[in-house]
C-alpha cells in the first residue's frame, strides 16, 4: 500500500455524498467508540459547519479529518476527529492525511495557528509535524489528551 494508491479528497459537509457520510461515521465509531471503548456523542452539532478530509485507498477510507474553521471549537482554527483505519496503521496514512489536513486548513481558512486536542499517546507524532503542548494532561472521555498548537 504506497502512498500513490491514496486518493486524498476534502469537501464541505453539505457536498458529502450519503455513501461518503455514512463511511466516515462509520470510521469513527469503529475506532472512538468501539476500539477505545468510550460511549460519547460523536454528533456534536460542528460536523455541518466543518471541512471533511478524506484518504482513499480505492473504495476503502484509510484515514479522515475534520478540518474547523477559526471560532468553531477555538479562537483558531483546528484539525479534529483525525483517525486511521485499524486495518492501515504503519502504512504512512496518517502522515498523508496530516500533511494534507494542515495544507488544506491553510488553503481554506488562511495562514495562522492550527489547534488541537490531542490524545497524549500520539503527542510525538503532532510535533513531528510542528505541533506543540499547550497545557496540562486532562481527561476527555476517560482518555488523557493534551491541547497542542503549530504556529
Amino acid at each position: 500500500m504506497s502512498q500513490q494508491n491514496f486518493i486524498i479528497t476534502y469537501k464541505a459537509f453539505a457536498d458529502l455524498t450519503p455513501h461518503e457520510l455514512y463511511t466516515l461515521i462509520r470510521l469513527r465509531n469503529e475506532v472512538f467508540v468501539v476500539e477505545q471503548n468510550c460511549v460519547y456523542q460523536d454528533a456534536d452539532n460542528k460536523d455541518p459547519s466543518c471541512h471533511h478530509l478524506l484518504v482513499w485507498d480505492s473504495e476503502k477510507l484509510v484515514a479522515y479529518a475534520r478540518l474547523l474553521p477559526p471560532g468553531l471549537a477555538y479562537p483558531q482554527m483546528s484539525i479534529g476527529r483525525v483517525i486511521s483505519s485499524p486495518a492501515y496503521r504503519r502504512t504512512g496514512a496518517g502522515k498523508i492525511l496530516l500533511a494534507n489536513a494542515i495544507k488544506t486548513c491553510e488553503q481554506l481558512y488562511g495562514d495562522g495557528p492550527i489547534r488541537i486536542g490531542a490524545q497524549l499517546y500520539l503527542k510525538k507524532f503532532y510535533e513531528s509535524f510542528g505541533f506543540v503542548q499547550t497545557s496540562d494532561i486532562y481527561l476527555e472521555d476517560g482518555i488523557e489528551h493534551v491541547e497542542m498548537i503549530r504556529k
